[in-house]
């Protein structure tokens, strides 16, 4: 059962107290606090303290300091994997219950025994009868009907990946582990009466408020209100001075504003701790960003806790912060990954563990995990539980039924705590107050409980995020300084913003490799808006997301965009609040707005509305009351019901998946970051992307990139190489590290001799120098990092043996005293560039040479009024004719029609290296599947949109390749 549920058994059977208590564990706390009050219950807060199967005591918190003190035990435990004593600590402000049993140790004042309803027949007999001011009924409540007894007997054999035949009913609870009501109660123990009356007397003076909505998180910065508010001003001005040359009346006026509500609602600590957060970072030389609406603010502007001016883009301040707000602003603080674990760890330290704690999230059950589950619980094999994610499937035998029954049940349960993508916590009081804490490998401690407890409890999160993108930027401007010697002020956004030959590859959308504007989807967007400037790109980054795409405003957008005469507006309200986007709801403000101004919600509410569609809250009884606010005030203030039902649906299809335009705008300054890179110096920034895991695509593509852009691709080289892939010139060298099965050791061991003794001479120098075994020797032969030698990879394969001798060894290195080698006359040994391109794909994912020359067989002749081009850029000739033309897969992303079939968007290379997009509609993708990676001949029809160039698909065939050893022509692209 939920916190909810339970509550709501609780209140069917007229139960008015009642204690929480999961096993080892404290999520379920603060929404069952949270909730109590809804359905007449009152809240207790309790632990159940058990090693595996074997219960050792249940303790119940009599008040705050109490449960901090049951959280502070559990988390010891937790963090140091210890089992429980056998005897509970000396708890000042809890109740402990032990199991009924003959117990060795003397009880304290506040221990007690618990007597189930089962074992009151045992007491009859037991010395504890005569003892009955010790003892307390104690009626377990986990189920509501042998349904819930069921699934929980599968969740346990889930659990211990057994078969439900083999659980040990030591592993489940009891199955009368029900809701009774006290009549039911009193009834069973009538002839010990004392002891229920003994439970109500330890539950009474339990109490806790959690003051829900409160704020939570840490009240100072410097040691005092009145020296954070001077501290804040001090940097602001600072900062003013720095960001603004003349700051003229308005930026004044907007600074004053921001900065006197930020201390009127007690933000200045949030703002000192981001700012400090940011200060650290740039101290180590660390990239970031800041977003999220806290880029809405000026003052997080002059902090440099973002880059994006709100002035020049006429934030909208309430998004920010208004008077109404009771949580602070959101910062979203994205680091490179290897960079964000020790501004983590600075957090911990500056704050101390005792009050920071990672944010927590749920992994819940969802249907594909669920059947695949309990069909291994139920012993099918995967064949058959394979086939239950087809849903056209029938199952008509009992097991299948089961599964299919009990699949629904668990669906949305808690599989599992992980741990939020950046969450951080820092509290006022310590974080044990609200939650036991866990200790993941990182070693920084994670509360139990997720987002949304933690914000209805009033403790807000500072998002640590970790983000490659940064990393590429870094290291681009690291590797233009060594390999160019040139300076980049990669923080100069002015002047990426002007600068021309980026805005042209932002319109003809040339960004492969490019933060957040390099996928298929962005770049058709780009291409169709036709995007030169700063504020298209911030608008296209979030007119891109699902919502607006799905609810058709993206189309619109793009129509309004090109076409005056389609910018009409549904009321002459939405022309004042939203001229800069044609009328079109893009960003969260703009929710905001229509809510406040037209729907007239208060901004608290028109806030929770935003927050609600998101999914999070909208099953909440707060939302629901907001969305009858929203009809009830436009009835009010006579509003046409056919416009507000559209201005509910616009709301409604995307405002939980929209940016709010400051988040927007920071995402672009990074965009902005890599366009300007790619466009002057790509190839230093192609080796940046490869060397930080790639982006959209598989580095293959971005491999392809840099040759597009000049750069010669070369496979690892045994004297040229680094670990990652490096650059001289215009010769990029992929790293070891992209060849699979090359142990780091090996490629430390490499790189360790050959700076210490200089280049290798000859595969006989390299086996003398390097420890190396001859599986791993073959892996770098193969891939031809020996090529210096002038030998063959065949020769050299050949040579290890001739070098080590006949003797069956797997150490390379040889003696310091070896007799002369004999040499032998070698038959001629067969090579290819084809061997050559499978070995590259099979040790690096990916064939240096053009892909298009190891097609076996010329596809099949194209039928008649079909035409047959040879690159994308003839498809601009060819508007609603049927083509045919070879293309190199790239991705594809698949989704579901209104009638919920099936369908695909393909993207493809030509010969030359250019994007060819297709569309494959349901009938399509069923008859010519999709069939993994290689050359595609795909015929259809070319559709044009807005100048992009689409195929809709007819037919499309996988070409075959040529096997090793069959010769081909094979010249790099």
């Amino acid at each position: 059962m939920s916190p909810e549920e339970l509550l709501q058994e609780a209140q069917q059977k007229g139960v008015s107290s009642l204690a929480i208590t999961d096993i080892n564990n404290t999520s379920g706390v603060l929404d069952f606090f949270r909730l109590a009050p809804k359905y007449g219950i009152k809240p207790v807060a309790g632990i159940e303290f058990k090693n595996s199967t074997e219960k050792k005591f249940t303790a119940i918190a009599k008040n705050a300091e109490g449960f901090y003190e049951l959280n502070i035990f559990l988390s010891q435990h937790l963090h140091s994997e210890e089992p429980f004593p056998a005897q509970a600590p000396p708890f000042e402000n809890a109740f402990v219950i032990y199991p009924f049993g003959e117990n060795i140790f003397r009880l304290k004042e506040n221990e007690f025994v618990g007597i189930k309803p089962a074992e009151l027949f045992k007491l009859n007999f037991s010395r504890w009868k005569h003892n009955p001011q010790k003892l307390v009924a104690l009626a377990p409540v986990t189920f509501r009907n042998r349904i819930d007894f069921n699934t929980h007997r599968l969740l346990r054999a889930i659990d211990k990946n057994i078969l439900l035949s083999k659980l040990d009913p030591a592993e489940q609870a009891c199955p009368d582990e029900v809701m009774f009501t006290p009549q039911e109660l009193k009834r069973m123990y009538s002839d010990y009466p004392l002891l229920p009356d003994n439970a109500q007397k330890l539950l009474e003076p339990c109490m806790i408020d959690f003051e829900f909505g409160k704020n939570k998180n840490k009240k100072t910065f410097t040691s005092g209100a009145r020296l954070d508010y001077h501290k804040l001003m001090q940097l602001s001005y600072e900062g003013l001075a720095q960001r603004y040359d003349n700051p003229d009346e308005h930026i004044i006026d907007r600074f004053e504003k921001e900065i006197q509500m930020i201390c009127e609602l007690g933000y200045s600590a949030y703002f000192l701790i981001s700012w400090d957060i940011v200060r650290y970072a740039r101290s180590k030389n660390y990239f970031y960003t800041g977003r999220g609406s806290g880029a809405n603010s000026m003052v997080a502007y002059l902090l440099r806790i973002t880059d994006v001016d709100p002035i020049d883009l006429d934030l909208y301040f309430e998004r920010f912060i208004n008077a109404q707000r009771t949580s602070p602003p959101d910062f979203d603080m994205d680091f490179s990954s290897d960079e964000r674990d020790d501004v983590i760890a600075y957090i911990f330290r500056k704050h101390t563990p005792a009050h920071t704690a990672l944010l927590a999230a749920y992994n819940t059950f969802q249907w594909d995990a669920a059947v695949r589950e309990l069909g291994k619980v139920f012993g099918l094999p995967k064949a058959e539980i394979d086939s239950f994610s087809d849903k056209g499937n029938v199952h008509n035998d009992h097991i299948s039924k089961l599964i299919l029954r009990y699949g629904q049940r668990i669906i949305n349960l808690p599989h599992h705590l992980s741990i939020h993508a950046g969450g951080v916590l820092i509290s006022e009081k310590p974080v044990h107050h609200y939650s036991a804490t866990t200790l993941p490998p990182k070693n920084f401690p994670l509360v139990q409980f997720s987002m949304l407890e933690a914000e209805d409890v009033g403790l807000y999160k500072f998002d640590i995020l970790a983000q490659r993108g940064l990393g590429k930027i870094r290291d681009a401007v690291n590797l233009i300084s060594k390999n160019r010697n040139v300076e980049v002020d990669i923080h100069d956004i002015r002047k990426f913003k002007e600068d021309e030959a980026v805005k042209e590859n932002l319109r003809t959308a040339n960004l492969i490799g490019c933060f957040y504007v390099e996928s298929p989807a962005m770049r058709m967007l780009l291409k169709k808006l036709k995007a030169s400037t700063y504020l298209d790109l911030v608008a296209a980054s979030s007119i891109i997301r699902p919502g607006v795409a799905q609810s058709g405003m993206m189309r619109e957008y793009i129509l309004r965009f090109h076409d005056e005469s389609r910018r009409q507006y549904i009321h002459p309200m939405m022309q004042e609040l939203m001229s800069e986007t044609f009328g079109v709801m893009v960003y969260q403000e703009d929710v905001i707005k229509v809510a406040h101004y037209f729907a007239g919600l208060s901004l608290t509410e028109a806030d929770m509305l935003r927050r609600g569609m998101s999914g999070k809250y909208r099953g909440r009884e707060e939302f629901k009351k907001v969305e009858k606010n929203f009809f009830d005030n436009c009835r009010a203030k006579g509003r046409d019901e056919a416009v507000t039902a559209e201005v509910w649906r616009q709301i409604e299809s995307f405002a939980g998946y929209a940016f709010s335009k400051g988040h927007s705008a920071s995402y672009a300054v990074e965009s902005y970051q890599c366009m300007y890179l790619k466009t002057h110096y790509p190839l230093e920034f192609m080796t940046a992307v490869i060397n930080n895991g790639g982006g959209f695509y598989a580095t293959e593509y971005y491999a392809h990139e840099a040759r597009l852009c000049g750069g010669n691709i070369h496979a690892p080289d045994i004297n040229r190489s680094l670990y990652e892939t490096t650059i001289y010139g215009n010769d990029i060298y992929l790293g070891f590290g992209f060849i699979h099965e090359l142990e780091h050791k090996t490629a430390t061991s490499v790189l360790d001799e050959r700076q210490q003794g200089g280049y290798f001479l000859s595969l006989e120098d390299f086996m003398k120098r390097v420890e190396i075994s001859v599986e791993q020797l073959r892996l770098l032969i193969r891939i031809n990092a020996f090529r210096f030698t002038g030998r063959t990879k065949q020769q050299l394969l050949w040579d290890i043996h001739a070098i080590v001798g006949s003797e069956k060894k797997t150490n390379t290195t040889q003696e310091l005293f070896e007799a002369q080698r004999k040499t032998f006359l070698l038959p001629k040994l067969q090579h290819s560039k084809t061997d050559d391109a499978w070995d590259e794909m099979e040790l690096l994912g990916f064939p240096l040479c053009s892909p298009f020359d190891l097609v076996a067989h010329a596809p099949l002749q194209q039928r008649s009024g079909e035409i047959l081009v040879a690159t994308a850029v003839e498809l601009a000739k060819y508007a609603k004719k049927i083509v045919s033309v070879t293309g190199y897969f790239v991705t594809r992303k698949h989704t579901r029609t209104k009638k919920g079939e099936v369908m695909a968007f393909g993207t493809f290379l030509d010969k030359n290296g250019q994007w060819i997009d297709t569309v494959h509609f349901p009938d399509i993708i069923k008859q010519f599947p999709f069939r993994g990676r290689g050359c595609y001949f795909i015929t259809g029809k070319v559709t044009e949109e807005f100048g992009f160039y689409t195929i809709d698909v007819m037919r499309m065939e996988r070409l075959e390749y040529r096997q090793r050893y069959e010769e081909t022509t094979c010249d790099v692209v």
